[in-house]
């Protein structure tokens, strides 16, 4: 199993199980996730707790899934496989923590910007480096953009820089900061959890609704865009230079 789920009392848990890669998001940990937010609703949980083991909270998508495809199909079914799963949570009708501890990259930003509630501690830290390989974040940018300070959103999401939990708070990204992930979560779920099914569900609802209608306004275009820029020249030297770990040749 690549996502761990259990459950005590109320409080449904979902830990992302897969530090040989970083925990990224290949199509068997996608369905996996799926499945245990499914189970996790159906068992009558309050709140789903989003977790992982390792160093890597999420890397973004399983890139090793890609051999001998088309590119442009592997994007295109990469954008989408990631707005199901974003939308899924935001459409969850319990609330989602995400307990974050470590690196969190690419589609990982996605998956922290779509929980309901964030919360980090200090080897957490934070990057969007798209642009330095010649691609962008563009599916996530649904879930980020509604989060992020509009000045943050114009700073990182050019430079690429990496930041910590304390900054992650300031600009909107996470909820709290703190040294102690596992007691704060386990304060938040017990307060979630007084709560009835019906005013839970409302009441996320009310905070999801306009991040839900740009996902419907604007999911198909970021999804063709994303496969433009990830087949493109500048993109394919971006990723090379990546892996030689050298600079690439627009440096």
């Amino acid at each position: 199993m690549l996502v761990e789920y259990t459950l005590q009392g109320r409080v449904a848990r979902l830990t992302l199980d897969s530090p040989h890669n970083h925990n990224a998001l290949s199509t068997a940990l996608v369905e996996q996730l799926h499945r245990g937010f499914d189970d996790a609703v159906a068992a009558g949980a309050r709140v789903v707790v989003l977790g992982h083991t390792g160093r890597t909270f999420c890397a973004g998508a399983d890139l090793s899934e890609a051999a001998g495809r088309d590119p442009g199909d592997i994007a295109v079914d990469r954008a989408r496989e990631m707005t199901r799963l974003l939308q899924a949570i935001l459409a969850a009708p319990v609330p989602v923590i995400a307990a974050v501890d470590g690196h969190v990259r690419a589609g990982g930003m996605g998956l922290v910007g779509a929980c309901d509630i964030a919360v980090a501690g200090p080897q957490s830290t934070f990057a969007l480096t798209e642009a330095r390989i010649g691609v962008a974040p563009s599916i996530i940018s649904l879930t980020l953009l509604p989060k992020l300070t509009a000045r943050a959103a114009g700073r990182y999401f050019l430079t690429g820089e990496k930041f910590g939990p304390a900054e992650a708070a300031d600009i909107g990204l996470i909820t709290i900061a703190t040294d102690d992930v596992a007691g704060t979560v386990a304060t938040l779920s017990a307060d979630i959890a007084k709560a009835s099914p019906q005013g839970l569900a409302a009441s996320k609802a009310l905070t999801t609704a306009a991040i839900l209608a740009g996902f419907d306004a604007h999911a198909d275009a970021l999804t063709a865009q994303s496969a433009e820029l990830f087949t493109s020249a500048e993109a394919r030297e971006g990723m090379l230079a990546f892996l030689q770990k050298r600079s690439p040749d627009w440096a």
